[in-house]
């Protein structure tokens, strides 16, 4: 699996598997799936209400716990320095793991800097292997890396061809982040699966119009976790590392940006209302 190394030396899997959105009775059975399909890397989140069963699956797997790359993230009812060190040691026990590979902070509401605080100490007592954030835009991302003692190692965002970050990635480039992409196929937004550029770029590789933007994103280093429930499409989502897009086509894809997001506005107050209350819906 091709890596990236991130700016403490760990080396993250750039493509893993994804559990938003999957039944916590499901997740078990597809994080098997997935681990079956070659996937060593799993990105869960207190918010998903899953951390279980990715924890079931891997211990039951009989792989050794270094071979895999675990992720998790915080949420925002757990914000703030001591409501985040108990939930780093809930989500633990709940992935049965002495540690995760990495953490983050999933939305940038609620006490984001006590959150961090518990994530640094955390990481120093050998928890966490590295940290971050989720959804985290430029202005909070910069503000959040000027007062932190631990710059943080990843970003992960809405990054898809429709949304490809392009102003976050410059500021992430001068802080030594690293992208790490949710919904990189867009959740089939947009017609995506249909999309008349993505299809022919595919056909010239005999290739999916899924793996041709798994691709794009993978060779512009971004970190890629596709969400499927089931096994045919992960293993089609794993196998894109046989072939390389072009210059050409690369600038092709380039130009599909629109540069904003397909789903949410974080800056929307009606959103973040939502958001807080998600958890309690």
């Amino acid at each position: 699996m091709q890596t990236v190394k991130l700016n403490n030396g760990v080396e993250m899997p750039i493509l893993g598997y994804g559990v938003f959105l999957v039944d916590p009775k499901e997740c078990e059975r597809c994080v098997t799936d997935a681990i079956d399909a070659g996937y060593r890397m799993i990105d869960t989140a207190q918010a998903y209400f899953n951390e279980e069963g990715v924890g079931n699956a891997v211990k039951k797997s009989g792989i050794k716990r270094e071979e895999f790359f675990l992720v998790s993230k915080i949420w925002i009812t757990n914000g703030g320095y001591e409501k985040a060190k108990k939930s780093i040691d809930e989500s633990l026990r709940k992935l049965q793991t002495d540690y995760l590979d990495l953490m983050l902070i999933h939305q940038p509401f609620n006490d984001y800097y006590g959150t961090y605080r518990a994530m640094e100490e955390a990481y120093k007592a050998g928890k966490l292997r590295a940290i971050g954030v989720s959804n985290f835009f430029p202005d909070r991302y910069v503000d959040l890396c000027n007062f932190v003692e631990i710059k943080p190692m990843i970003n992960q965002m809405e990054t898809h061809v429709f949304q490809q970050q392009k102003k976050l990635r410059d500021y992430m480039k001068k802080y030594n982040a690293q992208l790490m992409s949710w919904s990189p196929m867009a959740r089939g937004e947009n017609n995506f699966f249909n999309n008349e550029v993505l299809k022919s770029i595919g056909e010239k590789y005999n290739k999916s119009v899924a793996q041709v933007a798994l691709r794009f994103l993978t060779q512009e280093n971004i970190i890629i976790i596709p969400k499927s429930t089931h096994k045919e499409r992960m293993k089609e989502n794993f196998e894109i590392f046989d072939f390389e897009l072009s210059k050409d086509d690369m600038e092709t894809l380039r130009s599909m940006d629109k540069g904003e997001s397909i789903f949410v506005d974080h800056y929307s107050p009606e959103f973040v209302e939502y958001i807080i209350n998600y958890d309690k819906n």
